[in-house]
């Protein structure tokens, strides 16, 4: 492989303009190599790639090095990993069984084989691959994590999801990530603040703990018992790390919450001044401003501008909606393989599907696909394009960031939440229980209203009734929950973000 001064210099301009923002012009710069630099360059140009989400582009350069390589670890590591990020988990196990038979033993690999044992469903299998991965290195936060969400959503107890965890602390109990995993699975696994918070503070303490993400998780819990304990949880965590967007927010929300709003916006106003729309403070800033009794200057609660309701087409092939909608749930139902929510998201009571449905290969799920983009595209051009942080950012057109289905359980809920990787999200209704129509708003979508207390208490500023065939499309940066529902049938829905190109 040439690796001398011309693949260098390319190897840097191309590295410098990926830092400048241009990654366009950084894989151009690659693209021109000459036959002879070309393999040199390749892991950089799948970098970009993936970066560009033009990975099918990226895998068609991994599986040209593992046909190649075919004895090569790293080769068949790295096309398994990439086959994994694309959806193709059955062909991912292959690639990552045949790097563990060419002599690879890294913890890593077991890891990507794990992940697509359990994209398969092969959930016992997956379970001793992880424990193969955590073997290898103890400590490994990803894999210890991974294995106790599995646990978790198999239908295991909160006791038995954290038992990966405690063990691996015992190995290494100053290992933050480790403790911040043990705050999610308490967290969202139900147990209650005040014990979990005590735990949490008291293993940090006993391991020499000082970390941000720590913190914030320790004030998240205090919230619920002491205003005054989580906030100085949430002030340590901005000085751990006063660089950290995270920790700023995480501070301002337990301002708001503690009734310091002139406060909390100072700091919003400032994290604003920063490239980019982080959604999380915008969703602050909007609080913030209806705390403090005025509108939001940015606009944000323009809910009836800014949120779309529409009716999804029938896609061809389909005589009408009521029958895609049909055939859509038994494809949905079948790729709900797990028992319990996912920890770490908002999702109470109910299952969401693993794998982001736009890498299942399945023709019925394909045409929701078709199904939305008229109705996204008629959205967005009633939508306009303004000064406002969602309408400066519309083009026109978009792409997918993520799509997953959500199957609520009677007393099954979301608390409110936003999409922090999203421009515009969604609730597309697949099918609604009954007491949707009894009047009382039951599983009826709310918008607007923060998952926190304040003072003032916010109440949402627009409900949506569930229908089936009805898509919902609000900014992700818009609180967005769902309202407890009774009865004895499940709601089923279609969730999706977008972002502008």
């Amino acid at each position: 492989m040439n690796t001398g001064p011309a693949v260098q210099m390319r190897l840097q301009r191309a590295q410098a303009l990926a830092h400048q923002g241009d990654l366009t012009g950084a894989l151009a710069v690659l693209e021109q190599a000459p036959p002879n630099e070309r393999i040199a360059v390749q892991t950089l140009q799948v970098d970009l790639l993936k970066a560009l989400d033009r990975k099918e582009e990226a895998l068609a350069i991994r599986r040209e090095q593992a046909a190649l390589a075919p004895r090569s670890v790293v080769a068949q590591h790295n096309l398994a990993s990439l086959l994994g990020d694309t959806g193709r988990n059955a062909e991912a196990v292959e690639a990552a069984r045949r790097a563990l038979a060419n002599g690879g033993d890294a913890p890593e690999t077991w890891l990507v084989l794990a992940r697509a044992l359990s994209a398969c469903s092969r959930h016992d299998e997956a379970v001793d691959a992880y424990g193969q991965a955590i073997k290898r290195r103890p400590p490994y936060s990803d894999a210890v994590r991974e294995l106790a969400q599995l646990i978790w959503m198999r239908g295991g107890t909160r006791e038995a999801a954290t038992a990966p965890v405690l063990k691996a602390l015992k190995g290494a109990p100053g290992d933050a990530e480790l403790l911040t995993c043990l705050a999610v699975v308490l967290l969202y696994g139900g147990a209650d603040p005040r014990e979990a918070w005590d735990e949490l503070t008291r293993r940090a303490r006993e391991g020499g703990v000082r970390a941000a993400t720590v913190e914030v998780a320790a004030s998240k819990f205090a919230v619920k018992f002491d205003m005054g304990v989580a906030l100085d949880h949430a002030r340590a965590a901005t000085q751990l790390e006063p660089g950290v967007i995270e920790s700023w927010a995480n501070l301002a929300e337990t301002l708001i919450a503690s009734g310091a709003a002139d406060e909390a916006l100072e700091i919003l106003r400032q994290l604003l001044a920063a490239p980019g729309a982080d959604q999380k403070v915008l969703a602050l800033h909007a609080t913030a401003s209806r705390v403090k009794g005025g509108g939001d200057p940015l606009g944000l609660d323009d809910i009836s501008g800014l949120v779309g309701a529409l009716t999804i087409d029938a896609p061809p092939g389909w005589k009408d909606l009521p029958a895609y909608l049909a055939d859509l749930k038994t494809a949905l139902l079948v790729q709900h393989a797990y028992e319990n929510h996912p920890l770490g998201q908002s999702l109470r009571h109910g299952t969401q599907t693993p794998v982001d449905l736009t890498l299942v290969d399945d023709p019925v799920i394909r045409a929701f696909f078709v199904a939305i983009d008229g109705p996204i595209r008629r959205h967005l051009a009633q939508l306009g394009q303004g000064a406002d942080p969602v309408r400066s950012r519309n083009t026109g057109d978009y792409r997918l960031n993520g799509c997953w289905s959500v199957r609520l359980a009677p007393g099954g809920f979301h608390e409110h939440h936003i999409h922090p990787k999203g421009w515009y999200s969604s609730a597309c209704y697949i099918e609604t229980p009954p007491v949707v129509d009894a009047g009382g708003r039951e599983g009826w979508l709310a918008l607007a209203q923060p998952p926190f207390p304040t003072s003032p208490p916010l109440e949402p500023l627009r409900y949506e009734k569930p229908e089936p065939g009805k898509l919902v499309l609000f900014p992700s940066c818009l609180w967005h929950g769902t309202v407890p529902f009774g009865g004895d049938q499940p709601r089923l829905t279609v969730a999706f973000d977008i972002v502008p190109v």
